[in-house]
C-alpha cells in the first residue's frame, strides 16, 4: 500500500490503512467532464479516490446509503459536483458529519450560475464548502482536500508543497516577446 496515506480508526478500534480517503460524487455521467479534473490532480498529488454517480434526484436512496455510510467505507473527504438545481452536495452535507466540497458544473444555459447560487447558499447547520463553476472548481477542491488530509500526513504535505512550488515555478517573470507579437 503507497506511504502517505492516513489512517483511519473504526468503532472497534481497528486500525485500517484508507487508500481511498477521498469520495467524488456527482449527479450524472455528464458530470464527470467536469470531476475528471478533480481525480487528475488527486492522482498526480498521489491522494486515493472512489468517483461514483449519485443523484440527488433520479436515485435518491443510493444518496442515502452513500452519505450515512460513507464514513464507514473509510471516506475522509467528499467531492460533490453537480448540475442545474445542484442539490446533490447540500444533501449529502445534510446526512454525514464529513466534509463536503461542492463544485457547480456548468449544466443549463446559466453557465452554472444557477449550479453556484443553490450549492453556496446552505443553511446554518450544513456547511457546504463551495468552489468556483467548473474546471477550476473541480482543481481547487481536489486541492482542498488534499489540504485537509495533509494536515494529519506529512508526505502529503510535502507532495501538496511540491505541487505549489512547481506550479509558481510555471509562472514566467516576464512576458514572452512571441506571445506579446500576437496581440
Amino acid at each position: 500500500m503507497p506511504q502517505g496515506f492516513p489512517i483511519k480508526y473504526r468503532k472497534r478500534n481497528v486500525v485500517t490503512k484508507v487508500s481511498k480517503p477521498v469520495a467524488i460524487i456527482m449527479g450524472s455521467q455528464s458530470d464527470w467532464a467536469t470531476m475528471r479534473h478533480a481525480a487528475e490532480t488527486l492522482k498526480a498529488l498521489g491522494v486515493g479516490y472512489e468517483a461514483r454517480i449519485v443523484s440527488a434526484h433520479r436515485t435518491p436512496g443510493r444518496l442515502v446509503a452513500f452519505a450515512k455510510n460513507a464514513e464507514r467505507e473509510g471516506f475522509e473527504v467528499i467531492l460533490a459536483g453537480a448540475g442545474g438545481a445542484a442539490h446533490l452536495p447540500g444533501m449529502t452535507a445534510a446526512m454525514t458529519n464529513l466534509p463536503v466540497l461542492g463544485v457547480p458544473v456548468e449544466a443549463t444555459s446559466l453557465s452554472g450560475l444557477d449550479s453556484l447560487l443553490s450549492i453556496v447558499q446552505m443553511p446554518a447547520g450544513v456547511p457546504v464548502g463551495t468552489l468556483a463553476i467548473g474546471k477550476p472548481g473541480a482543481i481547487n477542491a481536489a486541492l482542498l482536500a488534499a489540504a485537509i488530509l495533509a494536515r494529519s500526513d506529512a508526505a502529503l504535505n510535502e507532495r501538496l508543497a511540491q505541487y505549489r512550488t512547481k506550479q509558481t515555478e510555471s509562472v514566467d517573470e516576464r512576458p514572452v516577446e512571441e506571445a506579446l507579437a500576437a496581440c
